[in-house]
């Protein structure tokens, strides 16, 4: 999964109707499932499932998709493992050291921690490794490349340094893990290195291993490095399951898979490196927390041998898919999800989030066995190989996908859990319901609700000058909704939200766990967790409180429990960011020509450390988006108009006409889609959210029309306002025929 960063997007619109209140049913089933959750058995579940190395095809993650279904079965699901077989490389033979100046040996598996029991049973662990780089063995100087993202680039090439021939050593963070080689190689690298800089999760951040939960000189993060900006899934089997017999393109035919080889490395020899480094200076954005000077290198003084080989073998992946089907409305599915497989341990990243998701799935089980059944079907996925690229939820959904986009109104998904804060992202006109979810809960730390303790938490940020947006804060000083993020990728509901239109919310909770100095590797252990991420499991419990509310919220309301006017409201702050974009962008062009013309830049420059001038670019033109404009303004008065019917008379809908409308609100959200896809990635679909190209994890919204305005393909941009303004008025003209079926 991607590495939780507590975040907040804009404010939405509190003036919309509230959402009904509960009835005494739904109130004693929530009360039911707070009684049958327990932080002990969750700590005892995480304890038996972190115990050995989680890997894909591994013997004890195929153990734990047994483990899970036996216990559905226990508790009365329906439940199956369906299998995929899929393309995961895994490393045969890794080799790193350097050559010169000095020959040192580096790499290797991360030692054993006596603190850390778990540490000690590496027996089947896989050493450290990137999934989906490319096999090689190169001799090559070392480039220091910063977080290798294309401003880096940039800033190498002003200084006269390039990556061609070269190995690139970028750091963590910045952006998604498989950008970095990626940009190496279409800069020329023969090779990547990506290490953790003690900056981002190391002592600067707090004490090591441990004596605290920060990561240690020799700890590695693992992670894929497959194109995921292009399409997640299995990189042979593209937009197709990868069921067994499924015909796999071939390896040098996939789009996704690197032609470099790559490994992750320690900073504890990244600074080894670094010790060895000439050529320039670094700059000082590009300066992290280790004990020397940054140099960028590119010399030919310092010399690393680079060789990776790996097995690319199909291995299986066992999806554990569970049911509860509906009494009233069965073909309407409540979809939600954890993975269950992790680089090593993984008790942290995704244990913690799939077994709060068997807390539920027990109380849910508990309440079907004295009688209740849900109105809508539910269904329950711990899904496998997340972590190389989405694999076990990509390739189900794509199996799917036609049955899916018939009947699933939501997909729910959580991942890592920790200590914290409640954070949410997704959908937006389900953000009114997540708010509602947090004042019911409360934060096991203070007693107050989770809804309480956020907004407390963003007025005590913003009086300590800490940046938070006008409108949010005003949410939190008033008690409105404070807003949910928009969602990008790194985790399982990518598939379902940006390529089939299905709604989707991804839930947990963190900020005050140290789960990123263990992130993806052997030290994301059961001792780790239970000392540093979430003591007890009490923020676990208060998951499957959370994420348990929401799922039965929405399977028994009579009609989606939704609230248009908050993704309209939405919308229509995305565009004006994107209008500021356009704005920003002229302005910068014209300040830039005016200085290439003065020679700025260069007068500007030390004559000992040139820099030279920015390189000219193509003026930002005019973008048209008035289509844009006039479909935003046409949503927002549906959107209102739909949620002042649905107050009004809602409640008193007759069967036959509460069917219609659930029918029309079921798939509203493939309205957005856009047939083709997004420009150059046309397995994304969605025209309002999905994961940034040079952003990876991180959410682009209005994607079509921003990242075109961004890397300036300004016919891409005036094309892709036109499609989305379409998407729009689909949406908004299904929000009116429904509005029709109210009267």
């Amino acid at each position: 999964m991607k590495f939780r960063s507590i975040t907040l997007a804009i404010l939405l619109a509190g003036t919309a109707p509230a959402l009904a209140q509960l009835t005494p049913q739904q109130a004693a089933n929530e009360k039911s499932l707070d009684a049958s959750i327990s932080a002990a058995e969750q700590m005892a579940w995480l304890k038996q499932m972190a115990s050995a190395p989680n890997h894909v095809g591994s013997a004890h993650n195929k153990a734990n998709a047994e483990f899970i279904l036996s216990k559905f079965k226990e508790w009365g699901w329906d439940a199956a493992i369906e299998r995929f077989d899929v393309l995961y490389p895994t490393p045969l033979t890794v080799s790193l050291e350097l050559v010169a100046p000095t020959a040192i040996k580096l790499g290797g598996q991360e030692p054993t921690i006596a603190e850390d029991a778990s540490s000690a049973n590496l027996a089947d662990a896989l050493p450290p490794y990137v999934a989906f780089q490319g096999d090689g063995d190169v001799t090559a100087d070392v480039v220091y490349v910063n977080y290798g993202l294309p401003a880096d680039y940039d800033a190498l090439a002003r200084r006269g340094v390039d990556v061609r021939g070269k190995i690139a050593l970028a750091r963590y963070g910045g952006g998604w893990r498989g950008l970095k080689p990626k940009l190496a190689q279409e800069h020329g690298a023969v090779g990547t290195l990506i290490y953790s800089d003690p900056a981002n999760d190391g002592y600067a951040t707090a004490d090591t291993y441990p004596s605290g939960g920060a990561r240690p000189e020799n700890a590695v993060q693992r992670g894929s490095v497959a194109d995921m900006t292009v399409y997640p899934g299995d990189p042979t089997t593209p937009g197709y399951g990868s069921v067994p017999g499924a015909k796999h393109l071939a390896r040098d035919k996939a789009a996704t898979i690197l032609k470099i080889p790559v490994l992750p490395i320690s900073y504890g020899d990244a600074q080894k490196i670094f010790a060895t480094m000439g050529g320039p200076r670094a700059p000082d954005d590009f300066r992290g927390a280790l004990p020397l000077s940054y140099h960028l290198g590119g010399d030919g003084k310092t010399q690393v041998r680079l060789a990776v080989k790996s097995d690319w073998s199909l291995k299986p992946a066992y999806n554990v898919i569970a049911k509860l089907k509906g009494k009233d409305r069965p073909d309407e599915w409540v979809v939600r999800g954890n993975h269950h497989d992790g680089w090593v341990f993984g008790a942290s990243d995704p244990l913690s989030g799939n077994v709060a998701m068997l807390s539920e799935a027990k109380a849910l089980g508990a309440m079907a066995k004295a009688g209740w059944q849900p109105s809508r079907t539910i269904v329950y996925a711990s899904w496998d190989a997340e972590e190389p690229m989405l694999l076990g939820s990509t390739e189900w959904v794509e199996t799917h996908a036609a049955e899916l986009q018939k009947k699933a109104v939501i997909y729910i998904n959580t991942d890592g859990n920790g200590r914290g804060f409640q954070y949410a992202e997704g959908s937006h006109q389900w953000q009114h319901l997540v708010n509602q979810v947090a004042r019911d809960v409360k934060d096991p730390q203070t007693g107050a609700s989770v809804g309480d303790r956020a907004r407390a938490r963003l007025r005590a940020n913003a009086y300590d000058g800490q940046a938070v947006a006008e409108t949010t804060l005003a949410a939190a000083e008033s008690g409105g909704d404070l807003p949910i993020g928009a969602l990008g990728s790194g985790s399982d509901y990518s598939s379902f939200l940006q390529h089939l239109g299905i709604p989707a919310l991804n839930i947990g909770y963190g900020g005050e766990d140290e789960s990123g100095g263990a992130y993806h590797s052997i030290y994301d252990s059961y001792e780790h967790f239970t000392r540093f991420d979430d003591p007890g499991l009490a923020y676990g419990a208060a998951l499957s409180q959370t994420t348990g509310r929401l799922v039965l919220r929405i399977a028994d309301a009579p009609t989606p429990p939704v609230r248009f006017a908050d993704f309209a409201t939405t919308v229509k702050t995305y565009l004006a960011e994107v209008k500021t974009l356009v704005e920003t962008r002229r302005k910068q062009d014209t300040k830039r020509e005016a200085l290439l013309t003065a020679g700025s830049f260069t007068l500007a420059s030390d004559p000992k450390a040139p820099v030279t001038a920015a390189l000219p670019l193509p003026a930002t033109p005019i973008i048209e988006l008035a289509a844009l404009e006039n479909a935003v303004t046409r949503l927002e008065s549906s959107a209102k108009a739909f949620d002042a019917a649905l107050t009004a008379k809602g409640p008193a809908l007759t069967t036959a006409a509460r069917t219609k409308l659930n029918a029309l609100l079921r798939d509203i959200d493939q309205q957005l889609l856009i047939p083709e896809g997004l420009p150059g990635r046309s397995w994304y679909k969605h025209s309002i959210y999905a994961p940034g190209r040079f952003t990876g994890y991180g959410a682009k919204t209005l994607p079509g029309v921003r990242e075109a305005i961004e890397e300036r393909r300004f016919t891409d941009a005036n094309r892709y306002a036109a499609l989305t303004a379409a998407a729009l008025d689909r949406y908004a003209t299904r929000l009116d025929t429904a509005r029709a079926v109210l009267g």
